[in-house]
């Protein structure tokens, strides 16, 4: 299992934070995310290591940004 931690800008309430766990979980082999809205942080497991930029461009889906 491997973890990584994006700083994502935007989110500011709970539909923020459901937006874009909808779209990392369509990854290939995210396991779970976990959002901490205060701080922005996005922590995804998966079954290998991600791609950030199918990261970026998922949380961009979903309408915000991730912080480089």
């Amino acid at each position: 299992m491997q973890t990584a931690t994006y700083h994502v800008d935007g989110m500011s309430c709970g539909h923020c934070v459901e937006a874009v766990t909808a779209e990392l979980v369509k990854l290939p082999g995210v396991q779970s995310v976990d959002v901490d809205l205060g701080s922005g942080a996005v922590k995804v497991s998966s079954d290998a290591k991600l791609d950030d930029a199918a990261v970026a461009e998922a949380v961009d889906e979903a309408g915000y940004a991730v912080r480089s």
